[in-house]
């Protein structure tokens, strides 16, 4: 199966639910609508083939670091971790043998790396685990992750969309996501998350693909 089909959920979908999903936003909203028509053979999930094959802890990782940063940055440190660790993602437990300073040196904050072993600590034990997350709702994933410090919920966000390819979540407080929406919808202010929001509930069950244009379209002014 390929990539875009797989945009809808975790499980495997067919062609004919992901052309359901476009032609539903078609019909929801007018200028999504131009967004499609524009990208006919568009592949929301695309870009992550430019990335390491992601766990659900290696996930956590890209998004901890990605916090304020623009995805080319996020990359170059990403790399830079990687090399570390003979060029794989680290697991919980290879991160957390890892002294902080070699950590920080490959571009992490302290923060970030204090975020990140906290979130290897609770793969590590057990409290944490690809296989538990997939079997939450998005709510209670968002409510774990949301608990440990230094996550808050973008990186929960984009965590739904990326490891467990949730169809129904949108990041409000994506800076680029409110610019795209500002450029698009030819806002004479740059929405605010609440607004951001709002605007999405006409994108329901399909807010993931809705914002996969959107962000897409920030790409085509660059």
């Amino acid at each position: 199966m390929s990539e875009p089909e797989q945009i809808l959920s975790s499980s495997q979908v067919n062609r004919g639910e992901l052309q359901a999903a476009r032609d539903f936003l078609r019909h929801a909203d007018p200028l999504l609508a131009q967004l499609i028509e524009t990208h006919p053979d568009f592949n929301p999930r695309a870009w992550l083939s430019e990335l390491p094959k992601l766990d659900a802890f290696g996930t956590l990782v890209f998004q901890v670091i990605g916090q304020q940063l623009s995805v080319q940055a996020t990359r170059r440190i990403l790399d830079r971790l990687r090399e570390l660790f003979g060029g794989n993602m680290p697991t919980p437990a290879q991160f957390l043998s890892a002294s902080p300073d070699s950590l920080r040196s490959a571009g992490l904050s302290h923060r970030k790396v204090a975020t990140v072993r906290l979130v290897a600590e609770y793969f590590v034990d057990g409290r944490l685990s690809q296989k538990r997350l997939e079997m939450l709702s998005d709510q209670d994933v968002e409510a774990q992750l949301t608990a440990i410090p230094g996550i808050g919920p973008w990186t929960a966000h984009g965590f739904l969309i990326i490891a467990l390819n949730r169809t129904d979540v949108v990041l409000p407080g994506d800076l680029a996501l409110r610019k795209s929406i500002q450029r698009v919808y030819k806002l004479s202010h740059l929405p605010t998350p609440d607004e951001v929001i709002h605007l999405a509930e006409h994108w329901r069950p399909y807010r993931s693909l809705a914002t996969a244009y959107l962000f897409q379209a920030a790409f085509d002014t660059d």
